[in-house]
């Protein structure tokens, strides 16, 4: 499977990094306890601020990135939880491109409960990459306890909002992914019936299969088509069986963002 140069960088250089800032001061994670929405769901989140100058990333951070991964424990009430990414910014040139926030991010998480008139203790850890000059993995344990009478919050409803668009607002037609074989894994190129997002454009595949790597989309507009093609490579380094209905790809426009589930045969 194909490596990240500038994460291995990244890691090599972290023993000279010297500590001189703890992890607290890079970054920090905290919980809002957020509302009951009804007895079954729960609405909360995670903010997690940095230090001014670094960012952190996307849950697909691109090619030079570091993708958060959370991990969650406490009430045997909590049936699932699922984090809400909001849009995000992206980073660089092609070639060198990573998608992420810049000094803090609100994820809004939706706590799926058994039904319980009882307040729920929630708690985990994240591992999030931090970065200016160096990238360093930091992982940040929280806990809190999520109220039964909690009261709704402004700033969690507001990181829903900046959610991307389904595809159905943004009138996206036929959505089309054509797959060819290549030494290692597949080439995948999908086309996009959609209006122009922005002056600039960047396209985000995702494998339903999280150990497939996916390379950066080189991307092409053409009147009212958008296209984009990757390579997606197995850890097994063969071509394999791959879902179409569980692509998720995600359209980052400087005017909108679009968020696409799953695609046709070409």
């Amino acid at each position: 499977m194909r490596q990240n140069p500038l994460i291995i960088i990244a890691l090599a250089a972290l023993p000279s990094f010297g500590f001189s800032q703890s992890f607290e001061d890079l970054a920090q994670v905290d919980v809002m306890p957020g509302w009951r929405s009804d007895a079954n769901t729960h609405m909360a989140a995670i903010k997690i601020t940095l230090a001014p100058g670094w960012i952190t990333y996307w849950r697909a951070p691109g090619d030079a990135g570091i993708p958060p991964e959370f991990s969650f424990s406490g009430s045997d009430t909590i049936q699932s939880i699922t984090p809400h990414w909001p849009t995000p910014e992206v980073f660089g040139e092609d070639g060198a491109r990573s998608i992420g926030y810049y000094n803090s991010v609100i994820v809004p998480l939706t706590v799926n409960l058994g039904a319980s008139p009882q307040n729920i203790a929630i708690q985990g850890e994240i591992l999030i990459g931090v970065c200016e000059e160096i990238c360093i993995p930091v992982t940040l344990p929280f806990s809190a306890v999520l109220p039964v009478n909690g009261v709704r919050d402004a700033a969690i409803s507001a990181a829903m909002g900046d959610q991307p668009m389904t595809q159905s607002a943004a009138k996206v037609g036929t959505v089309t992914c054509n797959i060819d074989p290549i030494a290692d894994g597949l080439r995948m190129t999908t086309s996009i019936d959609v209006a122009a997002t922005g002056a600039s454009e960047h396209v985000v595949i995702e494998a339903s299969d999280p150990r497939v790597w996916v390379s950066e989309a080189r991307t092409q507009r053409v009147g009212e088509v958008l296209s984009a093609t990757v390579d997606m490579i197995h850890p097994s380094g063969q071509p394999f069986a791959f879902d179409r209905s569980g692509v998720r790809i995600t359209v980052l426009g400087t005017d909108q963002a679009i968020d696409i589930r799953g695609c046709s045969a070409g």
